[in-house]
């Protein structure tokens, strides 16, 4: 018997198939046997899901599958060419089908998408500005959803219906000047729609005209590796200026004690605000860039070393309403550092709380200011003093004698 012959034959090739496969079982048995000789108690594999070497090794083996499946293909099909026989498998009905499948499922990837993690994105904006962006985003994620879910069902039919059958040659069909235009035009039309969208909703956001009867509340914030602080303006509604050549370890901020407007600036280890009032902040850094992000009231900006940024917004929902719009007690607006390189960046994060008017005044109340004694020394300003000792109150005699008045009556009486 030639080796081709003896290569082909279906019976050594299932013998083959048959002591590989209770070679591979015998051998798995064995190892799983002293396994649990040797191991009392399970072993917790969670530790191994949550690394990165487990899933390249899993994508890996994945790879080796496929190939392997390849290979075993291959040999089939050299086997049926050297026997002289026709191909046994139609590889353009494969691809085809396989087309229609991957259709399919991505259709259903899109639906769940939607219904699944559409659920989890952000609540209604909580600012002004916030509607306009988030109308923004729903347009254009309307739009492309709609170009992308029938771009992908032109393509993946298309691949389906006209596969290669053998029966008909493919058209020659170079150009069209008339698609052309189409494709070049609507998109262009599409796009130039949503820049001009984006152009006038920024310029809304940046360019305001400040109303004098309504002034907006000035919050300054500083950021450092890995922190947040939080400067209000005190009664004069201004927050003084600071010099970075001042910061020190008392004076951590760097303010200039020079300027009068701020030595009645306050600290605050939450940002509280009042609803339905304009909100100046001042952002700036100490250190290295990082990214000051309000989710709940799309803000993003970065806070840039040695450069002074602003935004202004104006909230329009109270930290209780958004607990009962999102039917969740422990809900708390935040604001945080949006920058990936690392997790100190993840972790700078203070509450924000948006309350009424007369709740903020007050609370900020109550708030200490920015100015401390230490400070006071370091820049030869004038300390404040203590309050004085409450003296303690004389004895009540009067009532001591009256008492004993009435003790000695009854004395006598008796």
């Amino acid at each position: 018997m030639s080796l081709r012959k003896f290569i082909s034959n279906k019976t050594i090739a299932a013998l083959a198939v048959i002591l590989t496969a209770f070679a591979s079982t015998s051998a798995f048995a064995q190892a799983a046997g002293a396994a649990a000789e040797t191991v009392a108690k399970p072993v917790d594999m969670g530790p191994v899901y949550k690394t990165v070497i487990f899933y390249t090794m899993a994508f890996l083996l994945l790879c080796l599958f496929i190939a392997i499946i390849g290979k075993a293909l291959k040999v089939y099909e050299l086997t049926r060419e050297a026997q002289d026989k026709p191909k046994g498998i139609n590889w353009n009905a494969v691809n085809g089908t396989l087309f229609a499948l991957f259709l399919i499922v991505g259709l259903y990837g899109v639906y769940w998408e939607y219904t699944v993690h559409g659920k989890m994105i952000l609540p209604e904006a909580a600012s002004e500005h916030g509607k306009k962006i988030d109308q923004m985003f729903n347009i254009t994620l309307i739009i492309t959803t709609i170009v992308f879910i029938a771009t992908h069902i032109i393509l993946f039919a298309f691949a389906y219906f006209y596969k290669n059958t053998g029966k008909r040659k493919a058209y020659y069909y170079p150009h069209n000047n008339a698609l052309e235009r189409i494709w070049t035009i609507v998109p262009a039309l599409v796009l130039t729609v949503l820049v001009l969208m984006g152009f006038l909703t920024w310029r809304s956001i940046f360019y305001k005209i400040e109303d004098p009867n309504n002034k907006p509340l000035s919050i300054e914030i500083t950021s450092s590796q890995f922190s947040w602080a939080i400067r209000y303006p005190g009664a004069d509604g201004i927050v003084g200026v600071k010099n970075y050549k001042l910061i020190n370890g008392v004076n951590q901020l760097g303010i200039d004690f020079k300027d009068k407007n701020t030595l009645d600036d306050q600290t605050a280890d939450e940002m509280v605000i009042p609803v339905n009032k304009p909100v100046r902040l001042i952002l700036t850094s100490k250190d290295v860039l990082h990214s000051f992000y309000m989710p709940h009231f799309r803000i993003q900006l970065n806070t840039v070393p040695g450069m002074t940024s602003y935004f202004e917004f104006t909230p329009t929902i109270t930290t209780e309403e958004m607990k009962a719009k999102t039917n969740d007690p422990k809900f708390a607006y935040l604001f945080l550092c949006a920058k990936i390189c690392g997790e100190g960046h993840y972790k700078m994060q203070k509450e924000v709380r948006v309350v009424s008017q007369a709740e903020y005044e007050a609370w900020v109340k109550k708030q200490g200011t920015y100015l401390t004694d230490d400070l006071r020394k370091e820049f030869g300003l004038p300390v404040t003093a203590a309050p004085a000792p409450v003296a303690a109150k004389p004895a009540d005699s009067v009532a001591k004698d009256t008492s004993a008045v009435k003790t000695n009556q009854l004395a006598l009486k008796k």
